[in-house]
């Protein structure tokens, strides 16, 4: 892809799994997808061919165990493919409603649940909306 559209990371992204269990996915074009990861800034998706990259798609993401979900939409900004397939990944151009808030306290409790260590609500809103680790 150009290179106008490669992702740049600002926030840290979180693997979309919990005790090796898909705990987040996307409703694509109807299709219930299970996330590779998910930030602040977007989400990537298992894809076996590339998607087409830039332009806008509704989504609906959804969280294990919770009735409420987000919606926005989003545009793939780049593709990898390898022997083990390929992965989309694609950041948000738009959150309906509390869209943010609801990712936050997702992301946040996501983190809480994960961490191998105690670790705060404050410590985790902490990792979630700083800026990326990687």
């Amino acid at each position: 892809m150009a290179e106008e559209a490669m992702e740049r990371r600002g926030h840290q992204r979180f693997l979309a799994t919990r005790r090796g269990q898909v705990c987040f996915w996307a409703v694509i074009d109807g299709e219930k997808l299970d996330l590779n990861d998910l930030s602040l800034e977007g989400f990537a998706y298992p894809a076996s061919t590339a998607p087409v990259p830039g332009r806008d798609f509704p989504f609906v993401l959804l969280r294990s165990g919770v009735p409420d979900e987000v919606r926005g939409t989003a545009q793939v900004v780049n593709y990898t493919h390898d022997a083990a397939g390929g992965q989309a990944g694609c950041r948000f151009t738009a959150l309906e409603g509390d869209g943010i808030e609801r990712l936050k306290d997702w992301l946040v409790a996501h983190v809480i649940a994960s961490a191998t260590v105690r670790i705060t609500e404050k410590d985790a809103r902490a990792i979630v909306e700083g800026g990326s680790l990687i």
